[in-house]
């Protein structure tokens, strides 16, 4: 995790408390949103944030605590590095839907350029593009960028 977003979790792992502490000493207008809050970062770990990232012979397999997604070899066109700058020129402008701050980014990227991609990123650099024949591209920050990259591209 970059050290903005590490940041930004700590911080927003102290709402709900803060929200229940104070239910606790008497705001209890406070309840409800520290629940709803406890409930969606539950829902944002176990469904949006992707735990691992398993390159094998047969494709990319990406893990969550409660769903798995398989990509494939054959349906992965390409994939590379792909830089902070050159993420920028390649998507221009994007709106992120899904979960963002809370441990990463994570869900779709709706881009002007390039439409919808799929994102889950933990870090603010050394990004990895992945291409799909007929599907939307992946975009992702796995912990050893370079190794993915030489690992997927065999």
């Amino acid at each position: 995790m970059s050290p903005l977003i590490l940041g930004l979790t700590l911080a927003l792992l102290t709402l709900p408390v803060a929200f229940l502490v104070a239910s606790f000493l008497g705001a209890g207008m406070l309840t409800a949103p520290g629940l709803l809050m406890v409930v969606l970062y539950a829902w944002v770990w176990l469904r949006l944030r992707p735990k691992q990232f398993i390159v094998h012979q047969d494709g990319l397999d990406v893990l969550w605590p409660l769903k798995r997604v398989q990509i494939p070899r054959a349906d992965i066109s390409s994939v590379r590095l792909i830089s902070r700058q050159d993420l920028k020129n390649e998507i221009v402008r994007g709106v992120r839907i899904g979960a963002g701050g809370l441990w990463g980014g994570f869900g779709w990227l709706w881009t002007r350029r390039r439409g919808v991609i799929q994102m889950y990123i933990s870090r603010t650099d050394n990004f990895v593009w992945i291409e799909c024949a007929g599907a939307r591209p992946w975009l992702i920050t796995p912990e050893q960028p370079e190794a993915f990259v030489r690992a997927l591209s065999r």
